[in-house]
């Protein structure tokens, strides 16, 4: 079947990546129409941690709708919500001594980031938010007060007001102290900053290009905001669920945000879904207060208890995650030793990984490349500069070395035949 171009907005953006026809989706393999197979580096960009059509997932939730269970329910009690409510308390947060009441604010991320900026402002009594350099964290006209990317931004068509960027970890390549420009506009009462009533941080950037934060950065940003009465939010709607190796991604941090935010992967089989866990005392809404007509998706919260039962009783995922992560650093740092005259970084943490190039341009021929041996991968960061990888964490060794391979061969095809950066061949110069 022909691709209906003429027939959908020109707002799409990863069918012009990828223009073919996707029909079927096992594991961390799609294919198309004609049965041609396509490895998955993306796995919706994160939202698909333990793959697609995952056959335990799919058991529960096809035994659920074939038993004429209730699927739509707003926020009244079912039974799915109920075991959903009890199996992440005592599998998620009572072993991690995490204390959180939970709303369900919509079925996507930026409505988990609404309800907490939202409830932030309500408990605070402030108007203005911190957020960081490069972040993202949605689309709504909230949520892009608080993203960096100028594009993202600019669609929004009014002005974007109460949110002040903060340069986050090591934007000064190490020139500074953390936080000494922060910190000075907060203490300092001629610096025009309102106090504001929370920062919001990704411990890990995904779209704003892998930038991952150290743990000493974010418990340093936890104990200013604490220091100061400031609520912490944390986004990890991208590298929650596992993605960086803990469930949550600031456990390695030894921190505890006031308020969290999680989608993507938390149904655990692409189906929306989204959290604001907020701690008990800050849970103050009236009855109705904030809602939404789809916050009730019970096939969702199925498979979301499903996978939390079968991957979360154990850490056997997340070592598994952790050691993929490592082996996929290796190979990065390969590839930059390799090319040392195209200034290539390699990036992240756990499963989440990132190659970054001098230019977008080169970053998008290494993932065309990659598409045309049978690899889906994606751009990131403010120019589409890093080469993104976001598998499946139940990808298999075999997956796993065999993509790999794919993205050597994708960025010797391209960086073999073009010319060195501008900042090595600055320094070739300058020593010569």
């Amino acid at each position: 079947m022909a691709t209906s171009t003429h027939l959908e907005s020109q707002v799409r953006s990863y069918s012009r990546s990828w223009p073919v026809v996707f029909d079927r989706a096992v594991g961390s393999t799609m294919y198309d129409e004609d049965g041609r197979a396509y490895l998955d580096f993306f796995a919706g960009a994160g939202a698909l941690n333990y793959g697609h059509n995952n056959p335990v997932l799919k058991k529960a939730l096809i035994d659920y709708l074939s038993d004429d269970r209730v699927v739509h329910s707003l926020d009244m009690f079912t039974s799915a919500r109920n075991d959903f409510l009890h199996t992440f308390s005592e599998v998620i947060l009572k072993p991690r001594n995490l204390d959180y009441r939970v709303v369900f604010p919509g079925p996507g991320g930026a409505n988990a980031v609404e309800a907490a900026l939202k409830l932030a402002r309500k408990v605070t009594g402030r108007e203005s938010v911190i957020n960081f350099t490069n972040a993202f964290h949605g689309m709504t006209l909230g949520a892009l007060s608080v993203t960096g990317n100028s594009l993202k931004r600019g669609g929004a068509g009014v002005p974007l007001v109460h949110a002040t960027p903060m340069p986050y970890d090591d934007y000064f390549n190490g020139d500074y102290p953390d936080f000494f420009y922060m910190e000075r506009l907060l203490d300092d009462s001629g610096s025009g900053l309102n106090m504001p009533a929370a920062v919001i941080v990704e411990s890990v950037q995904g779209e704003g290009g892998i930038n991952a934060a150290r743990a000493e950065w974010l418990r340093a940003l936890a104990d200013i905001c604490k220091e100061r009465g400031i609520l912490l939010i944390l986004d990890d709607i991208q590298m929650g669920c596992g993605r960086t190796g803990d469930f949550f991604s600031f456990e390695e941090a030894g921190i505890v945000p006031d308020i969290v935010c999680l989608s993507k992967s938390i149904s655990g089989y692409g189906l929306p879904m989204a959290l604001t866990l907020v701690k008990p005392e800050l849970d103050i809404w009236e009855p109705g207060e904030h809602n939404g007509t789809f916050r009730g998706i019970s096939p969702a919260f199925v498979t979301a208890a499903e996978a939390i039962r079968t991957y979360w009783q154990d850490d056997a995922l997340k070592e598994s995650t952790i050691a993929k992560g490592v082996k996929v650093e290796s190979r990065f740092n390969g590839l930059v030793a390799r090319y040392p005259e195209h200034d290539l970084i390699a990036k992240g943490r756990g499963l989440a990984r990132g190659l970054q190039f001098a230019t977008g341009d080169l970053a998008d021929a290494v993932c065309r490349e990659a598409f045309e041996r049978g690899l889906l991968m994606e751009t990131s960061g403010p120019e589409g500069e890093v080469m993104k990888i976001l598998p499946a964490l139940t990808l298999t060794d075999d997956e796993l070395e065999r993509g790999l391979s794919i993205i050597e061969e994708s960025v010797a095809a391209v960086l073999d035949n073009a010319e060195p950066t501008a900042t090595t061949t600055q320094k070739e110069t300058t020593s010569a």
